[in-house]
């Protein structure tokens, strides 16, 4: 068996049907219970944007939006779509649709217990959370070892995925598209980007969010903008679009009928790779923001998961389907004929090559396409694996914040820094296709634990949210005291209210109109 072999056969594995169907069920299941918040709370998601500041210790709101959007938007808005319509059909996009509709409340569940759970870096005093410390935390009070063995366990395989599964992925998709654009070797763009990753990530986790909060909202709109001109130029295909997304992901189409189960399987996992709703990531960035009550940054990392998918991803979608610039084809998984070639034809591989041929037909002949999609998704690619090393430092944090000699800690650091840089020049002068599958092994391997493990403990984050709401109804800011919502272990905000009882200031709030201990 070769290493590819291996891969596809992991893949295959962590990416079965219980996977995709927990994904989704899970949503539904969230919203249902939150009240469906990702409806209910997109007027408090847009104030709290641009209402919270930092602090010397903690990113503001809109920093940790967009650290969190530099971990979302990345190679899985361009290429990632593009190999889901390529294996699935246009009716993978409407299975994106749904899978970010569902995992804005997921979202919304992890962040809020990412905020709830946070602790200070002894070292460096910044704010820390994530899976691994809410799986500890939450509730140690009932089963100490277990949470601990859970998060331990998250921690380590987050390290393991953010360090070498998934830099891959961005690297080798920026590469391949400036070499397109422009005939540089990879080799030559993997030195460029270590120097100019070895920069940021050095800088700690202030500095990656000052050049997430520069550099992802330019990107992103400029990457709209110029999909609304593919748009705008291509208008009379609208209904074209939209009929292909629907009949596709519903088996109607007379040639997509057969592929259905293909279309909700890579729909969702290409979703899932791209908006991360569920798979563990944006907890970490919420636990990084200076806020006075969870819920706040769980409604900004909810909205987070529209911005990626419904607008960067659908951007992308439609300049493909629009332009008919993909191929659907038969997947070795599928024992089917081959089902249909778009315009392109089958000697583009699934990637960004697609969307470059699309933009290029605004101006054939002229290559304006390749260059731009270039940019864009080094732009898109290069903020991404800056989140990625966050993420892996994050829990590499967790894993040896015990260890009492700070030497030793920030030594490990500077080791991970060097595995991170490792990985990326690796994967730029690597093929593709290994580069993916090892990238959705670490999705999927982090979805699982994430999933299932925020299944068992939502109640922290209900009852927080039910405690916000009663506040709000009150008319008054939100202030979180863990002890009146009836949360236990969250030692940072139980030290933060009596911090605020000791100065005398008011905003503490104890006694919710509602008893704040019942489930929401």
């Amino acid at each position: 068996m070769t290493f590819a072999d291996l891969v596809d056969a992991v893949n295959g594995f962590v990416w079965a049907l219980p996977l995709v169907v927990l994904c989704l069920l899970a949503g539904l299941y969230f919203s249902i219970r939150t009240g469906f918040v990702q409806v209910t709370g997109l007027p408090e998601m847009i104030k709290q944007l641009v209402s919270g500041k930092k602090s010397d210790d903690g990113t503001s709101p809109f920093q940790s939006l967009m650290m969190s959007l530099a971990n979302r938007v990345g190679m899985g808005n361009i290429g990632g779509v593009a190999t889901a319509i390529a294996f699935g059909g246009p009716g993978a996009v409407f299975w994106m649709w749904t899978v970010a509709f569902l995992g804005a409340s997921t979202a919304f569940i992890e962040s809020t217990l990412g905020q709830i759970y946070k602790e200070k870096d002894p070292d460096t005093g910044e704010y820390r959370g994530g899976p691994a410390y809410y799986f500890e935390k939450a509730y140690k009070h009932k089963a100490k070892g277990l949470s601990l063995v859970y998060g331990i366990l998250f921690a380590a395989v987050t390290v393991f995925a953010m360090s070498f599964f998934l830099p891959g992925v961005q690297a080798n998709g920026m590469a391949s598209a400036i070499n397109v654009a422009w005939g540089i070797p990879t080799w030559v763009v993997a030195i460029l980007l270590v120097i100019a990753l070895s920069f940021i990530i050095i800088g700690g986790v202030k500095r990656i969010a000052a050049f997430a909060a520069a550099v992802v909202p330019i990107m992103a709109v400029l990457y709209i903008i110029a999909a609304l001109v593919v748009f705008f130029v291509n208008f009379d295909q609208i209904p074209h679009v939209f009929g292909e997304i629907f009949t596709g992901a519903f088996g109607t189409h007379a040639i997509y009928g057969a592929i259905i189960g293909l279309a909700v399987k890579w729909g969702v996992q290409r979703g899932i790779y791209s908006n991360e709703a569920g798979q563990g990531t944006g907890p970490h960035h919420a636990a990084a923001a200076e806020v006075s009550h969870p819920v706040k940054q769980g409604l900004v990392q909810s909205f987070s998961v529209y911005i990626d998918t419904l607008f960067v991803c659908s951007a992308t979608a439609f300049i493909i389907i629009s332009t008919d610039m993909y191929s659907v084809f038969q997947d070795e998984t599928f024992p089917g004929p081959t089902l249909y070639t778009g315009a392109i034809g089958t000697d583009v591989e699934p990637g960004p090559g697609f969307v470059q041929s699309g933009f290029d037909t605004l101006a054939p002949g002229l290559g304006i396409g390749s260059g731009f999609v270039a940019i864009a998704l080094s732009f898109f690619a290069f903020t991404t694996v800056v989140a990625y090393y966050y993420l892996a430092e994050v829990n590499l944090v967790y894993l040896t914040r015990k260890i009492k000699n700070p030497l030793v800690r920030r030594g490990l650091v500077r080791a991970l820094q060097a595995l991170v840089l490792i990985s990326v020049a690796y994967g730029a002068v690597n093929t593709a296709g290994s580069a993916w599958g090892l990238g959705d092994i670490g999705v999927g391997s982090m979805a699982w634990l994430n999933i299932v493990g925020i299944l068992a403990l939502q109640v922290p984050a209900l009852k927080a949210l039910k405690d916000y709401r009663a506040q709000k109804k009150a008319g008054i800011d939100p202030q979180f005291d863990p002890r009146a919502a009836g949360i236990e272990n969250a030692e940072f905000w139980e030290q933060r209210a009596d911090s605020l009882v000791t100065q005398g200031r008011t905003g503490t709030h104890r006694a919710a109109t509602e008893d704040p201990t019942r489930e929401s």
